[in-house]
This record gives C-alpha cells, structure tokens and sequence, in this order.
C-alpha cells in the first residue's frame, strides 16, 4: 500500500491525563495533577499534531465513586478543554464525548457548532448515551433511562442537532456593508422539530463551519448500539479485546451501515490501543507484566465491576466460576457486560481470570516497535480495524510510540508523513455533508 492509496491507517490519542487503570498515576515522569492541568493536554495535543495524528479524544461521564480509576475522579470538562486546544494546534481533530441523555439538543448543537467555528472545521463529537446508572441521580432522575430508549432518545437527539447545525444555508450571510444587508433572512430557517423525545423550534445563531458539521463518533457495542452506529457514526470507537471480535464487529457494523443505505467506507472503525513497547519483545513482556502486577486484584473488581453498574464483585469466591449475575438489569454498559458473561461462560473463567482479563485497561499489544507496527498492520490489512485510539498517559510510552512505532507505519505507506487537509473531515477522508437547504428545501419544509 502506497502513500497516496486510498485506504490509509488512521490514528487518534485518548488524552487521558493521570490513567484510567489505578497505576499510571504513579509513574515519576508522569505529573500527580494531569488531569487538571490544560498544559499537560496542550502539549499532548501537540506532540499527537507533530506527529500527524487524526485527532485527540476527550472521553467523559457524568458518574463517579470513591473507587473510580483516577483520571476519572478529577478531571476537566471535555468542551472547555478542547476550546483550549483549539487554538493551541492549527491541524489535529478535537473529539469530545456529551451525552444524548442528559443535555439538550440545542445547547448541543450549540457548543460543537462553537467548536467546529473556533477550530476551523476540527470538530467532532462522540455520542454516548451514559452506561453509569448513578449519573441518573446527578440529574434529577431516580432511575436511569432504559437501555433501549436510550439509543432511541440518542437517534433523535442526534437528528436534531444535525438539523440545527443547518439552520443556516451557505450564503445566508451576504454581509454587504454598502447595502446595509447583513443576512438574507430567506436563508435563515427554523427547525420546528416535534418528536417523542424533544421540541425544538430553531433555528440555531450559529452558521457551518469549513467542514460543514462536526464528525459524528459512537462507541455503541451492544444490538441498539451497533444499529445507532452503522446509521449516525462517522467513527466507530470499537469496544473489541482479541482481532477476532474485532473482525466480527468491522464486518457487522459495516453491513448494518449498508443496509442504512451508507457507504461503509464512510465510517472508520477505531479500536483503543494500550501497547507495552520496549526495545525487544522480551522486555516489553517484562514491562507488561511488572504494569499488571502494579493492579491490585481489589482494583480489577471495582474496574470489572463497572460494567454491571459498579455490582460489587468482591462478593464471590475469587477462584470461583465467574459468578451467575443474571439477575442484573443490564442497564449500564450492556453489550460489553453480555461480552464478559459470554466469554467467561464460554472459556470457564474464574471470577479472578475474569477480573484480569476485563478489569484492565490493555490490550494484546506487547513488543518491539517492530512487532507493535506488525500487528497494527495485522488488524488494519485484516479488515478488524480502519485505525486505532492510542491511550496517552505515562510520558515514556507516548514518547516510544511516536518515535519508534509511528515511523514504521509511515515508512510502509500506512501512515501518513504529512497532513494533507486541515479538517477533521479532511484526514478521515470524509465528505462536506451537503446542507439540507441548499439540496433539496422543499423536501426539507415537507418533512
């Protein structure tokens, strides 16, 4: 595969300040407050740039407990900080996560619009539907929204900011300071949306933006979710542990998306990336090991538990049959609980084999430079994987990945050496979605 073909791997970097897995925090070279800290994600953010990622990510929810992983428990809100970033770096994409369920829609449309303007077309936003069954009760809500109206509340949602983000045809603006006309008020249009869900009359203050709207993002696993990402998701955040979930998730959610009558091209599939890099495989496997052992089974419970709501494992027998937990509702992160009881039923795992197989934020990825890029290329050629999101947190891994594995990627024409467009459209090689007034505006004011 040359550099100019078609296809091309595509990169984005989790900035995920202390970590996400109760160890990285204590890394020396790692500050104990970069979670807090706009200038350690200003410098990530940097040196991803300098290194021609796609884009940074800004993962969030809107839950916590005492045993949250660290990075979770104090951290910047997603939209302020990518403002920041924005004008900090001039190509990178800035994707951030905002839930469908408790926000609406128009200030929504509003803030990634905000965005999308402040960062010249650099906007993207990961359209989550909240797993964590608490967040409910910081919303004034006794219950949490059921599993299946929430990807139905998140399909409408997204439908009207996407609508919003049109509120404005391309040339509504003539500015023309000699004729005192400063808007052609025939091209301002005004949404009127009623649905099951939200009423909103539009139109949105705000016109599009040099990529036309934000980059839409999903990380949906279970059946719903999968349906709602192959119909809205221009990026997939895949929730995949070995290459042959991941296979089986590419091909499904690419065949739903054609069955939506999409091009399956138009939707890249991102898995996260936690590699242990060092100069040969056997101290990456060293390394990999002394990082686990760093992890306390305690810890894996809690992160194990996550999934399920927070269910407290600590309960069962630790060398017991991963326990019978059908009588859970299901309600929070569902297709990737009903992953952890598929697999351990199918694989007779332990509750302490589970723990350490799903309570850890890892992956497979353990080598050399040379052998990380082998596998990249592996799940890339393979058709499990259209790029990755790499997990940044301790400084020396970042730093190994960039120098050492990044170059080998660019060397064999997978990566790119240089950015070619300024859009975050642009790098994943996504078109400027036509507006909706300008195609067809009578089919717009039928609908």
């Amino acid at each position: 595969m040359t550099q100019g073909s078609q296809r091309q791997l595509k990169l984005g970097a989790i900035l995920a300040g202390v970590g996400t897995d109760h160890a990285s925090w204590r890394d020396p070279a790692l500050a104990s407050d970069a979670s807090i800290d706009i200038n350690w994600y200003i410098d990530n953010a940097k040196l991803a740039e300098a290194a021609k990622f796609d884009l940074v990510f800004i993962v969030d929810s809107p839950f916590i407990t005492p045993d949250t992983a660290p990075h979770f428990l104090n951290r910047l809100e997603p939209l302020t900080l990518l403002s920041a970033l924005a004008v900090s770096t001039s190509k990178i994409g800035l994707v951030g996560t905002l839930t469908t369920s408790y926000w609406e829609p128009y200030n929504v449309a509003r803030q990634f619009g905000s965005l999308d303007h402040i960062s010249k077309g650099r906007a993207g936003w990961n359209v989550v539907t909240t797993g964590l069954e608490g967040a409910s009760r910081n919303y004034g809500r006794d219950e949490h929204f059921e599993h299946g109206e929430r990807y139905e509340r998140a399909g409408e949602f997204v439908d009207v900011v996407q609508g919003l983000w049109d509120s404005y045809e391309d040339d509504a603006f003539p500015r023309d300071k000699t004729a005192g006309v400063f808007l052609d008020k025939a091209k301002q249009h005004a949404l009127n949306h009623k649905g099951k869900f939200f009423s909103v009359a539009g139109p949105l203050a705000l016109s599009r933006s040099p990529q036309g709207q934000p980059v839409i993002f999903q990380a949906g696993v279970s059946g719903p979710g999968r349906d709602l990402g192959a119909r809205i998701a221009e990026g997939v955040f895949a929730g995949v542990d070995t290459f042959e979930d991941a296979v089986e998730y590419y091909a499904d959610l690419k065949a739903r998306a054609v069955a939506q009558g999409r091009d399956p091209d138009h939707i890249s599939v991102l898995p996260g990336l936690f590699p242990t890099i060092a100069e040969t495989d056997e101290e990456a496997q060293a390394v990999d090991k002394a990082q686990r052992g760093d992890v306390g089974i305690d810890k894996l419970l809690v992160q194990l538990g996550r999934a399920f709501g927070y269910h407290d494992f600590k309960q069962y027998p630790l060398d017991g049959p991963f326990p019978d937990v059908s009588n859970l509702s299901l309600n929070a992160y569902k297709g990737h609980a009903e992953r952890i009881i598929r697999v351990s039923r199918e694989q007779n795992l332990t509750l302490r084999q589970a723990a350490e197989r799903f309570g850890a934020w890892r992956s497979g990825f353990v080598g050399s430079p040379q052998t990380i890029a082998n596998e990249i290329q592996r799940w890339f050629d393979g058709r499990a994987a259209d790029g990755f999101i790499l997990h940044v947190t301790r400084p020396g891994d970042f730093a190994l990945f960039r120098e050492k594995v990044v170059p080998i990627l660019q060397a064999r024409g997978l990566f790119r050496t240089e950015y070619e467009h300024d859009t975050l459209r642009g790098h994943l090689g996504l078109p400027v979605p036509d507006n909706r007034w300008n195609v067809a505006p009578e089919k717009v004011a039928a609908e």
